[in-house]
């Protein structure tokens, strides 16, 4: 399925991911008129003649009025994926990385896996769902996957209870010996969803298909 970014390359981007946003973080709210919003209670800097002693005050009664504009939401854990226009539903497996770097694979040829050390599905980043085609018995659970077209719907079940709900943007297929990394791994800024198996022409000689399938799909709601 191809070999995720190296650590480095995921802390230069979050580095420079981070500096934008700290870039774009201070401007103030816009209102509906495109004007800039300013809280009526925010406090005035201290004038040349404040004494030195008296800043500090000012500076703790500013934090205690400050009410950030952002808030912070935790994402709970994928569960189950269900594909609808292809008819499939499965339980998800956690994977992690195989001692090469590789993602691993699901255990099992009908259920699905996502990979646990990226993004979880709703978070900002691609979350990276993987499965089967088929096995030495016949289809597995991401048989149909190819069959998935611009505007199909895909949920997400996470643990808390909630449902992450993704629309199908592209479907693509590439030689596994050209898997596009960076597309498929790369942090995005909204929450997005990559599925993957493998497709194209079964090299008997190897044992293996020849290519990858792979879903692009945003998140929502």
């Amino acid at each position: 399925y191809g070999a995720p970014v190296t650590v480095t390359q995921w802390v230069t981007l979050i580095i420079i991911g981070v500096v934008m946003i700290a870039g774009c973080g201070a401007s103030p709210l816009a209102t509906s008129g495109g004007s800039a919003e300013v809280p009526s209670d925010r406090s005035s800097p201290p004038t040349s003649a404040a004494r030195a002693d008296d800043q500090p005050k000012v500076a703790a009664a500013a934090v205690k009025r400050y009410r950030s504009v952002r808030t912070h939401q935790t994402t709970a854990a994928p569960v189950r994926v269900h594909l609808p226009s292809i008819d499939v539903t499965s339980d998800l497996q956690r994977l992690g990385r195989n001692a090469d770097g590789t993602i691993e694979v699901p255990d099992a040829w009908q259920q699905a896996g996502w990979y646990r050390e990226g993004p979880k599905p709703g978070q900002a980043g691609p979350a990276v769902i993987l499965g089967h085609v088929d096995s030495k018995t016949g289809p597995a659970v991401f048989f149909r996957l190819r069959e998935l077209d611009p505007g199909d719907k895909v949920r997400i079940d996470r643990a808390d209870g909630t449902t992450a709900t993704f629309v199908v943007e592209r479907s693509e297929r590439h030689a596994k010996t050209r898997f596009p990394t960076h597309a498929v791994y790369l942090p995005t800024l909204r929450p997005t969803l990559r599925i993957v198996t493998c497709g194209g022409p079964f090299d008997s000689a190897i044992g293996h298909y020849r290519d990858n399938v792979v879903v692009f799909a945003t998140l929502v709601e």
